[in-house]
């Protein structure tokens, strides 16, 4: 099947599916972060164990869940616990990555989805952390994979509802969270990000096609760094395509 038009979205799920490494454990988050889940295992991935806050754990993906405890994240799992168990399992160390979004996120990785202005009196109330804060609290790696635009990618979060590296090197560790721990990556619908490990701050790694560096800078709040050799992400393949819309998700619930 040849490649074809495809959304800013596709191209998003299609870069962080890539970003799955095969045999290991990923907590998943609600939304975007489940289709890049069930892409990666039907493509370069078929050994990742997909993790869900309310026990799902190693579920067979035949239908996109509609959310993170719905039936769907139980099928055929290897195991069938609670919310109880599965953050104990990453407090113990042993879910390797979590993929999640977030209405905001500032240049060291930290995410807010609890409000948008002053916490007591916001603008905007959002639907919490769910276990956005143990995702990045206690996973080896996070993946962050969200819109991008100044109004998401700001110098500082309303609200740390999922902490990145708060407020640079050493910061997590102080805290009391685990060394050699958080953000590797942020997706957007624009680029692919790192973490300087110099700084701990946001990176750009490579473009979107048809996107520039300058596209980029004009589209984040706050100073990114630019990697010395920024790359082009490929675009999403036929078959990556064929799979998103016929089989992941042919309701168009988040394509």
């Amino acid at each position: 099947m040849p490649n074809q038009s495809y959304s800013k979205s596709e191209l998003m799920i299609c870069v962080a599916a890539r970003l799955f490494q095969d045999g290991t454990t990923a907590f998943i988050g609600t939304g975007i972060p489940m289709l890049a889940a069930m892409l990666a295992i039907k493509t370069r991935a078929p050994g990742v164990v997909p993790i869900f806050e309310f026990g799902g754990t190693g579920a067979i993906f035949e239908k996109l869940p509609n959310m993170v405890g719905g039936a769907r994240t139980f099928h055929k799992a290897i195991a069938a616990s609670g919310i109880c168990d599965i953050m104990e399992t990453a407090q113990r160390g042993f879910i390797d990555y979590g993929f999640i979004g977030g209405a905001q996120i500032d240049p060291y990785g930290n995410l807010n989805s609890t409000t948008i202005g002053a916490h007591d009196h916001p603008r905007a109330r959002l639907p919490g952390s769910g276990g956005g804060n143990d995702v990045g609290s206690l996973c080896w790696k996070t993946v962050a994979i969200m819109q991008h635009d100044t109004r998401r990618f700001v110098p500082q979060v309303d609200f740390i509802t999922t902490p990145g590296y708060l407020t640079g090197v050493g910061a997590r560790e102080r805290a009391g969270l685990p060394r050699d721990s958080g953000p590797v990556n942020v997706v957007s619908t624009l680029a692919l990000m790192d973490f300087d490990p110099a700084t701990r701050r946001m990176r750009l790694l490579a473009t979107h096609p048809g996107v520039t560096v300058d596209d980029v800078i004009a589209n984040t709040g706050f100073e990114l760094l630019i990697a010395e050799t920024v790359g082009v992400n490929d675009p999403p393949s036929g078959e990556e395509l064929r799979l998103l819309r016929e089989e992941i998700d042919p309701e168009r619930l988040y394509i």
